[in-house]
């Protein structure tokens, strides 16, 4: 296996934690199924197309960034994995807390484009500040400080992200004007969701702050 292919276990830890979060309500799934709703699945489409574009970016700029953090500041990178163990506590306590949140906009006066329905995609998803810290914090946890292939599995779990990401993105769309109305009439739909993006991220909290303790 290429050395910047993760572990077996590893994918697996970083699919599932993909998946929860991928069909946790927030403002990228808002966003497709209102434009899907709205305008039609062509623009839900699109703005998904848009949120993978925003993805692989946020991907290409850890992947740099925490390499470079690696080799230049070693007790850095210790710091920012402990930084986000904390964060995946705090992100299951706002989920338990405080819930999703989804909210599904209205149609406007003026029909947009498809190249701005993508464009809006890629807005919302970079500047998404709960997407960049998630990013930012997260993907550190599935790579070793000490792996020399530490940037090249940073880049394979993105776009293992990416490409599990697509098909539920796809499903979202078709299926919104069922997933809106489940949303906005059973709420415990929303909330089971919610509860189970946090036990995933609380069990890879706890693991991480239990791993670093032993150092």
């Amino acid at each position: 296996m290429p050395a910047f292919v993760p572990d077996l276990p590893v994918l697996l830890a970083f699919a599932l934690a993909t998946v929860i979060l991928a069909i946790t309500p927030g403002p990228d799934m808002a966003l497709q199924l209102s434009r899907a709703i709205n305008y039609g699945r062509a623009h839900g489409l699109a703005c998904a197309a848009g949120a993978m574009s925003g993805i692989l970016v946020h991907t290409c700029l850890v992947a740099f960034g925490i390499s470079v953090l690696i080799i230049a500041a070693p007790a850095a990178f210790l710091a920012l994995k402990i930084a986000g163990a904390l964060y995946l506590l705090w992100l299951a306590y706002n989920a338990i807390v405080h819930g999703g949140g989804l909210r599904i906009a209205e149609a406007a006066k003026r029909t947009p484009t498809l190249a701005e329905s993508f464009a809006t995609g890629v807005g919302i998803n970079l500047l998404n500040p709960k997407v960049v810290l998630f990013f930012v914090t997260f993907l550190p946890q599935f790579v070793d400080a000490h792996d020399p292939a530490a940037t090249g599995k940073l880049f394979f779990l993105g776009a293992e992200f990416i490409v599990l990401s697509i098909p539920l993105a796809v499903l979202t769309v078709f299926a919104a004007d069922w997933l809106a109305a489940a949303f906005r009439r059973t709420k415990w739909v929303e909330r089971a969701l919610n509860w189970g993006f946090a036990g995933i991220f609380t069990a890879f909290a706890v693991t991480i702050l239990a791993a670093q303790a032993k150092h």
